[in-house]
């Protein structure tokens, strides 16, 4: 928010009558990831107030690429890659809106002014490119831009900075222009790392419209060590299920720390400040269960993959963690993929004789026979999680395969392996 702004005039307007507000989002990858989520929750808050929402998607920026945050030049994408990841893109915000309309907010979902998805390449593919700098580019001055700190950063790195890169805020600057000419749009978000761009945009509309619009910032949450939060080891936890399976996204939120849980719970989630105050209590009074990860790991996880995401998690968390052999018979061959990601795959004829040893062979689960035999007979091997200590026994379709035709054998207490049969 901008200091020469009172939160009591911004408060007062958005209390007069509905508002319009926006937030963007480039193609950089064919999918948003948990990083976006803040982002997008905001949104949702605005929207349960009866405000006008914009998601902006960034057909033509995508070519250009905000340095924003970023200490090298981003690679550039062929038309193609970014037609798609638009697509896709859409696809990640439609499903979360409609899932908080259907599953967090039903009794009041009807009510929810749909959100509109624009593509910034609609209006810029009808502007002249000399028109443009000559229009929009003489209300920008180099001495403000160079002081923004995305591009200071930059020009001070080793790498040092594109024009193409310098010149992405007079693009965005120019989408906020062109929202709040079409649909009276007075707001944008973003998380932190925007706020160069916001209020360079917040300057060109003082400039050429001399209307007052406001910039609003969102935190960009970080683990305690100060990771970005939703990645892990440089690879984002995605909101396509092809990409983080439901119970992959489940399972990160489960696992959250217990000093994490309570601001994530404020951040990420519906629950109001009472209902928090009540989670984090009967946490305290039993820490084992878990209580306020599983809350946000529910919530969180229906917003992105639906109630039946949601059933899906439960049920592959369920698989790894029951010794109940009836938990792996539920899913299917694609959902043993998904819950045991990583797992190798492989796909045996079932023929007669095939004893517990050459099986835990020709799946490849040890190196060496010696080391099979070892492992088998100290009962470190498991088929559909019942322990085999018998080297000689034989596999058997009513004792060792699933009814899908499936054994998950697992050495040890992590290592999986999915083995389909062929008949």
């Amino acid at each position: 928010m901008f200091p020469n702004t009172a939160a009591s005039d911004i408060l007062n307007l958005l209390n007069k009558c509905p508002q319009c507000v926006y937030a963007g989002f480039d193609p950089t990858a064919n999918s948003l990831h948990v990083g976006n989520l803040l982002v997008i929750i905001n949104l949702l808050h605005w929207q349960r107030g009866g405000h006008n929402v914009i998601a902006l998607l960034g057909g033509a920026t995508g070519h250009i690429g905000d340095p924003s945050g970023r200490n090298t030049d981003r690679v550039a994408l062929s038309n193609d890659v970014i037609q798609e990841n638009i697509q896709c893109i859409k696809r990640n915000l439609e499903t979360v809106f409609e899932n908080h309309k259907k599953y967090i907010w039903p009794e009041k979902g009807d009510k929810l002014k749909p959100v509109r998805i624009v593509n910034n390449e609609s209006w810029y593919k009808e502007i002249n490119s000399i028109q443009f700098v000559s229009d929009i580019g003489r209300n920008f001055r180099m001495g403000t831009m160079l002081l923004k700190q995305s591009v200071q950063s930059r020009i001070n790195s080793e790498v040092g900075m594109s024009f193409t890169e310098f010149a992405y805020q007079i693009f965005q600057s120019y989408d906020w222009l062109h929202l709040l000419k079409e649909y009276d749009c007075k707001f944008q978000i973003g998380g932190s790392d925007q706020m160069g761009n916001i209020s360079a945009g917040h300057e060109l509309i003082s400039r050429t419209v001399n209307k007052k619009v406001y910039g609003l910032t969102l935190p960009l949450v970080t683990t305690e060590e100060g990771d970005k939060f939703g990645k892990s080891a440089g690879n984002a936890l995605w909101l396509d299920a092809k990409k983080t399976s439901p119970y992959s996204l489940y399972q990160y939120f489960v696992r959250t720390k217990d000093s994490d849980v309570e601001r994530l719970l404020k951040l990420f989630t519906f629950y109001s400040l009472g209902e928090i105050k009540d989670i984090m209590f009967k946490h305290k009074e039993h820490p084992d269960q878990r209580y306020p990860q599983m809350c946000l790991a529910d919530q969180l996880t229906t917003l992105v993959h639906g109630e039946n995401g949601l059933a899906q998690a439960r049920q592959a968390t369920q698989a790894i963690y029951s010794k109940d052999v009836k938990s792996l018979v539920a899913l299917n061959s694609s959902d043993l993929e998904q819950v045991f990601e990583g797992a190798p795959v492989v796909n045996l004829l079932l023929s007669p004789g095939i004893s517990v040893l050459k099986l835990g062979m020709m799946a490849k689960c040890f190196p060496t026979e010696s080391d099979a035999m070892r492992i088998i007979q100290a009962g470190g091997f498991y088929i559909n999680h019942q322990r085999i200590k018998n080297i000689n026994e034989v596999i058997t379709e009513s004792a060792h395969i699933l009814p899908n035709l499936i054994s998950l054998l697992r050495v040890g207490k992590r290592n999986y392996y999915i083995v389909k049969w062929q008949t």
